[in-house]
């Protein structure tokens, strides 16, 4: 198997962190250089102990590379990546800053102008399971967010195939490790611990990207999204809700319309390594560390309403996972390299 080599910038993240790790076992890539600015000059395994195997110093700047992950903030991202992409290297940003469509969105969403406007048509959203075709053949693939990509697996097949109307709604709830690792009051562990909390009420910054992606899967108008995020007191993870009226006539209520919603998640996911449809109502601690997504779909007979439960690991399939399994397609590898660990338990 050819090797191909790979940066990561800002590995002192959490995520990046997780994109190291993940990518120390993978067969066909070999990690050549990782920054950090705020801890440029140390050795990976002193910043970040658990690395210590990856024998790397942390640099300012990347060096060489056939591809590079990017997983600094937005608006430093495109400014990093823009470059790269006008090089011909191959980048998987992990920002949100080439996710909308819409160069007129980041002004109003990330409080910023996107610095290369351009370059928005031609990258690809990455959220494999869907964009597959289009990921293996892209320069620039934009990572998805954590809760879009719970979200928008759980209510993408339903609206694709007319079982639902496109006013929907997501109650998630996610692991403190979805604020990132810069410390902050709110993710303070006295202030989060036994303590759940709704946040973003008038609008959150994945908002537009859900509408985008679920708009894409209805052809009947754009998609009306309710999306409430919630802060609870556990590390890793995000268990989504998600709520949409279903088309009358278009399947069976109470049991037998489960049933068929069953039938119908395993017909659309069935050759999905990662996608998962269970037969009870799935737990984020059943992801923890692995890249699968775990989806139960029901239905409410009373409200005559589809219900499906999302569960992923949000720094793995939420994350670094995720933009392996988008590097695998573009650099041509099974996609399921170096994905393939199951679950930690308990």
């Amino acid at each position: 198997m050819k090797q191909y080599r790979v940066a990561i910038i800002n590995v002192t993240g959490y995520i990046g962190a997780e994109v190291a790790r993940l990518l120390h076992g993978h067969p066909g890539v070999r990690i050549v250089s990782v920054t950090g600015r705020s801890e440029a000059g140390k050795k990976l395994g002193k910043v970040m102990p658990h690395l210590s195997d990856i024998d790397l110093t942390i640099e300012a700047e990347h060096g060489e590379a056939d591809l590079v992950f990017s997983s600094l903030p937005h608006k430093a991202s495109a400014d990093a990546c823009a470059p790269l992409v006008r090089k011909g290297i191959k980048v998987v940003d992990l920002s949100a800053d080439f996710r909308l469509k819409d160069a007129a969105e980041y002004p109003r969403w990330y409080d910023f102008t996107h610095p290369a406007p351009e370059l928005l048509p031609a990258a690809v959203y990455g959220l494999t399971e869907l964009r597959r075709s289009e990921v293996a053949a892209a320069s620039l693939v934009a990572n998805p967010g954590c809760y879009p990509t719970s979200a928008v697996l759980a209510l993408a097949p339903a609206l694709k195939a007319g079982l639902i109307g496109p006013d929907v709604v997501v109650d998630s709830k996610s692991g403190v490790s979805g604020a990132g690792r810069s410390p902050s009051l709110g993710t303070h562990y006295a202030e989060v611990n036994e303590s759940v909390a709704a946040y973003a009420l008038e609008g959150h910054r994945h908002l537009p990207e859900i509408i985008q992606e679920l708009g894409a899967f209805h052809t009947g108008g754009p998609v009306s999204v309710t999306f409430v995020p919630h802060l609870v007191p556990m590390t890793r993870g995000i268990l989504s809700s998600c709520y949409a009226p279903l088309v009358k006539g278009r399947i069976a209520g109470g049991q037998q319309g489960t049933a068929e919603l069953l039938h119908f998640y395993r017909e659309f996911y069935k050759d999905e390594p990662f996608v998962k449809i269970v037969d009870a109502p799935p737990q984020t601690k059943q992801t923890w560390g692995s890249n699968l997504c775990l989806l139960y779909p029901a239905v409410d007979p009373r409200a005559d309403r589809l219900i499906v439960i999302s569960c992923i690991d949000n720094l793995v399939k939420g994350g670094a996972g995720q933009a392996i399994q988008n590097m695998n397609l573009m650099l041509g590898f099974p996609e399921t390299t170096g994905l393939q660990a199951l679950p930690v338990y308990p």
